[in-house]
């Protein structure tokens, strides 16, 4: 590796064939050019190292080469070598960020008139090209109308909210998308293959991953790691490098929460703190280690056979439900983005682990039965089933009929259903659950709600997917004696509402404005405060 080159630009691709990713860019381009339909001005959009820059060079390369217009230039000519190097009189490139005037405008479209020098066109590059000024615009505008034959406008810019109307509609807009990192990662390890630097895959999945998108960061990155690692990209340097998260702490915190241990997961907490770990860094390394296993749980060929952590993904993927796991993800992100109001990172971080503890499925079900208990109810009994497909789910068997309805509250409370399906459910007692099958009586001032099947399909999709397995759904017409959570829910309105009455009533303020100011208190205004 040359001293005086760095990665990204020694590896900066100089034809098409070697642009990793943008296929359908160059795919648009390839047709134009082999085809010599050209327009005369282009835009490419996309954010910081994407290519949009390089692919403008390799067009100019094509519009130039002496073989003529082609989508594949030889790169040998003095216009592709010239190019390559910067020295091509005939491409000229401006940084709009630092030339946003007009006069800087009007002295390069002033420039555009002539013929080119050497080469078959003259192309302009404008990189952020939202930067210019209005004025700036207005200039370029006149000759976006009425370009000279020989001139090719590129335009690249990050943010093509802030470039107008009048001059987008007068470019052919190439949208550059984020690469991914397994892309990201396979060119890397092509280039330090090529380079002769031994690497660890980890590590370069980690750079993967921190250039957010960016093929140019990344081997930014990757230089900055070769240097860190007097050669080797190792990824314990490449973890210190990057202020990465060891792994090994996301694996054991899930672990602690498979098996629904507190202390375990408090403990792992105050290693990292001892070790100086980031919180907010740590939550982020966390909801991405998620959302691998939910691909492993999901679409399992998503996780690539040399995954250095492939084992242990699918260890976790078999450990937890889908559910579960779609819960960690959102209760992760939420974490991080509340970390900051939180007392400090420590509590904002425990918190979160502390809240998927105590939201995890089997826990719900479990904390409904204790309140069933604790408030003089018939006890109801809990069985845990084993099952191959899951590693362990509750069912919940009544031991009668009539007054274990406020435990169907509980559990409707926990359902994912709405509409027709919520109301059918909310006018319903349990009468049995057992063997698989839930029985709800419906009373007969209700029944129409029974002919809706799609409401009744619903609302057996949503047990069904609650216990983790087939649950049979019949709902019978009868004499609902025992209150039903609707009558629950309004039963805790009329409560709240009097409530809210009593309060306001015997407020003093509102007593003396009665009794020196005659005024007058209207009931139907009263509202109960929202919880929020």
């Amino acid at each position: 590796m040359s001293a005086t080159t760095v990665l990204a630009r020694k590896w900066r691709p100089k034809t098409f064939a070697q642009l990793a990713g943008q296929e359908h860019v160059v795919r648009a381009l390839s047709n134009a050019l082999t085809q010599n339909r050209l327009h005369h001005a282009y835009l490419f959009t996309g954010t910081r190292g994407v290519g949009k820059t390089t692919i403008a060079r390799i067009f100019a390369k094509s519009l130039n080469c002496v073989n003529g217009i082609t989508a594949t230039p030889c790169g040998e000519c003095s216009a592709c070598r010239e190019i390559d190097s910067g020295r091509f009189v005939d491409l000229i490139e401006l940084d709009a960020a630092s030339n946003t005037q007009v006069d800087n405008m009007r002295e390069l479209l002033e420039s555009a008139l002539y013929a080119p020098s050497s080469g078959r066109f003259k192309v302009y590059i404008i990189d952020e090209v939202h930067m210019l000024s209005k004025s700036a615009f207005n200039a370029m505008l006149k000759t976006l109308e009425e370009p000279p034959g020989h001139v090719k406008f590129i335009l690249a810019t990050t943010d093509p909210q802030k470039i107008p109307v009048t001059v987008l509609s007068r470019c052919l807009q190439f949208n550059l998308k984020q690469l991914p990192p397994a892309l990201i990662a396979t060119h890397l390890q092509y280039v330090l293959e090529q380079e002769g630097i031994s690497f660890e895959l980890l590590a370069i999945a980690l750079i993967a991953r921190a250039a957010q998108g960016s093929m140019r960061d990344a081997l930014s990155l990757l230089d900055q790691a070769i240097a860190f690692s007097a050669g080797k990209v190792e990824e314990a340097v490449v973890r210190t490098m990057l202020g990465a998260i060891d792994q090994g702490y996301l694996f054991d915190l899930l672990a602690a929460l498979r098996d629904q241990n507190g202390a375990k997961l408090l403990g792992i907490a105050d290693n990292m703190a001892v070790r100086s770990v980031a919180f907010d860094a740590a939550l982020q390394e966390l909801a991405t280690l998620l959302h691998r296993i939910a691909l492993a749980q999901t679409v399992p060929q998503a996780i690539a056979d040399d995954e250095p952590e492939r084992d242990r993904i699918f260890a976790l993927a078999q450990a937890f439900t889908m559910e579960e796991i779609q819960l960690f993800y959102q209760i992760a992100i939420h974490g991080r983005d509340e970390i900051d109001l939180a007392p400090d990172e420590y509590a904002g971080f425990t918190m979160t682990l502390l809240r998927m503890l105590a939201f995890a499925p089997t826990r719900m079900v479990a904390s409904a039965t204790a309140t069933v208990v604790q408030s003089g109810m018939k006890p109801i009994v809990i069985d845990k089933v084993e099952s191959p497909e899951k590693p362990s789910y509750i069912s919940v068997a009544n031991s009668g009929a009539g007054t274990e309805n406020p435990d169907w509250t509980v559990l409707l409370a926990q359902l994912n259903v709405q509409g027709m399906a919520q109301q059918l459910a909310k006018h319903c007692v349990l009468q049995s659950f057992s063997d698989g099958q839930i029985t709800l009586c419906l009373s007969q001032e209700h029944k129409h709600l029974q002919t809706n099947k799609t409401a009744t399909d619903k609302l057996q999709a949503a047990l069904s997917d609650y216990f983790a397995k087939p649950v049979k759904l019949k709902i019978v017409l009868g004499v609902v004696e025992a209150a039903t959570p609707a009558v629950i829910e309004h039963q805790g309105k009329q409560q709240k509402q009097q409530q809210a009455s009593d309060s306001i009533t015997q407020d003093s303020f509102v007593r003396e404005a009665q009794s020196d100011l005659g005024a007058t208190l209207v009931p139907e205004s009263i509202k109960p405060i929202q919880q929020i």
